[in-house]
């Protein structure tokens, strides 16, 4: 209260702020997915190219998904891949194939239809994610009513550079996110895809606030010979810049996340029955309850059943039909891990502190790999001594399952940055102490104000030590913070305006080695 104010005779109040100001951590754990959805409208606005933030899956599909029809329309489907049966004259090389009838058939999808995004957002959510940022690009293209020569590199041609660019530039306005995930970059051809992943690390690098999680090309159906030419086009593509604000994940994993109603017949051709009918019910050893069903669907008798009722009576008559389904529905369950790895750091961070390394952890819906990765294998991934560029691997183990087995930026070559935690861990103390330093800008560059601002910092980073965040056996192993004239300022920073503070931490890094040394001992008498 300004005394001079005061002019006529009373009483008056004046309250003096008993507690100081405190830094409040960030959130560390809000992904921003850039990619297509299946719509982008909600209440007659469009939501394309625009930065959504939302809370639950249930708000993600009010907004992003189709809405379902009444009764006894069959459920709307977000996701149509097609996929085609080419007949083959010898067995194929890869695994992608059937024995129909006693020949061979190559099982491929229609690369335009193929998306990430919706299955990887499930997937998210399924391994405990929370807030997320939406950045709905378009919505699916249009199919090519071709397949994809087998063994050829997946590029869906309704995926397009600028269009991911486009909304990773949105996000430069958005300071809340801590991950850019583009579940459908591995889409992309090779060239495409590396100069997303440099603008993305580039952004990254200049806005401190969020890692990039990667998928790496290749990763869906390894070769189990020369996988490593994938590793090392990836490596080759993601330039030198921001390495610190990256991580990368591989292989691909097999997931229970689509359901068996959601992949029919329409999912086969193109959705003619035409094409399917020689497979399901060969001419030299027809089925007259298969013909019927569908006879059914081109031409129905009567009321026309749903998608689902002519499907299940299908699946119930034709053993391979059943079979046809089962395979791809394993293929389109195939999905990059990024989803998943953003859900299970929103559930380390929840649980154990963001300085936790996301590793040693399950993956919720992993139920097969492409690729069993083994310790000799893994070793190449995780440490590469040209580029640095460290790759974390999901592996099986015997007795507990699909694990994450890795915790390296790519910068593993980097004593300060190799760690995803320490990384993590950084990012939320720097912006959780410049947020809160937002307060004193304009204060009187004095001693007061330095005094206050290192008790802020001081109280805030004990409360990190407290929780385990920190090594140290006192705060003061734990942390300094120094602010003042002749220890982080001169006069003349004074003079222009210039308020120093340094902080230093002792981040926690995970025991990535544990090494038992064993040795033996004589008998001694008793």
């Amino acid at each position: 209260m300004n005394l001079s104010n005061i002019k006529s005779p009373g009483v008056y109040i004046n309250e003096v702020n008993a507690f100081p100001n405190s830094v409040v951590p960030v959130a560390t754990a809000v992904p921003a997915f850039i990619g297509y959805t299946p719509q982008a409208m909600y209440e007659g606005k469009s939501y394309i190219n625009i930065p959504q933030k939302i809370t639950s899956f249930a708000e993600f599909q009010s907004i992003y998904c189709y809405p379902d029809q009444s009764p006894p329309t069959s459920t709307a489907k977000q996701y149509q891949p097609q996929y085609y049966l080419i007949q083959q004259k010898s067995m194929p090389a890869g695994n992608d194939y059937m024995v129909i009838n006693n020949a061979y058939y190559s099982i491929v999808p229609d690369p335009d239809t193929i998306y990430y995004f919706y299955n990887s957002i499930r997937l998210f959510y399924q391994n405990g994610g929370g807030d997320a940022y939406i950045v709905s690009v378009g919505t699916y293209g249009r199919p090519s009513m071709n397949p994809i020569n087998p063994g050829d590199q997946l590029i869906n041609h309704n995926v397009h550079l600028a269009d991911l660019t486009n909304g990773l530039a949105l996000l430069k306005n958005e300071q809340e996110p801590t991950m850019y995930i583009c579940p459908e970059a591995t889409l992309l051809s090779i060239a495409d895809n590396g100069t997303l992943m440099k603008e993305m690390l580039l952004q990254s690098n200049d806005m401190q606030t969020a890692i990039c999680v990667f998928d790496v090309i290749g990763a869906k159906n390894p070769d189990p010979v020369m996988y490593m030419n994938d590793i090392v086009t990836f490596r080759n593509n993601t330039g030198i810049i921001g390495l610190n604000y990256g991580t990368a994940y591989y292989p691909f994993i097999g997931t229970s996340v689509m359901q068996n109603q959601e992949i029919d017949y329409t999912n086969l051709f193109g959705g003619d029955v035409r094409q399917l009918a020689p497979l399901i019910n060969p001419a030299g050893n027809p089925d007259q309850s298969v013909a019927i069903i569908l006879g059914n669907i081109e031409s129905p008798t009567g009321a026309a059943l749903t998608v689902n009722q002519y499907h299940n009576a299908l699946l119930n008559a034709s053993k391979t039909y059943s079979s046809i389904i089962n395979y791809i529905l394993t293929d389109v369950n195939i999905l990059p891990p990024s989803g998943a790895m953003a859900g299970v750091m929103t559930t380390t961070d929840n649980y154990e502190g963001v300085w936790k390394a996301p590793a040693n952890a399950s993956i919720a819906g992993a139920v097969s790999l492409p690729i069993q990765i083994t310790d000799s294998q893994q070793a190449s991934l995780n440490v590469d001594v040209v580029s640095g560029k460290s790759i974390n691997t999901i592996r099986v183990f015997p007795g507990m399952g699909i694990l994450v087995w890795g915790a390296r930026t790519l910068d593993g070559n980097s004593s300060d940055w190799r760690y995803l935690s320490v990384r993590r861990t950084m990012m939320m103390i720097e912006q959780s102490c410049k947020l809160a330093a937002q307060t004193y800008v304009f204060q009187p560059n004095d001693k007061n104000t330095w005094e206050a601002v290192k008790t802020m910092i001081g109280s805030f980073l004990t409360n990190i030590w407290k929780e385990g965040g920190l090594q140290g056996a006192t705060p003061v192993d734990a942390f300094f913070v120094s602010c003042g004239l002749g220890a982080t300022m001169t006069a003349d920073d004074i003079l222009n305006g210039l308020m120093n503070i340094t902080i230093g931490v002792a981040v926690l890094r995970p025991a990535e080695f544990i090494i038992i040394t064993f040795q033996q001992q004589m008998a001694v008498s008793g």
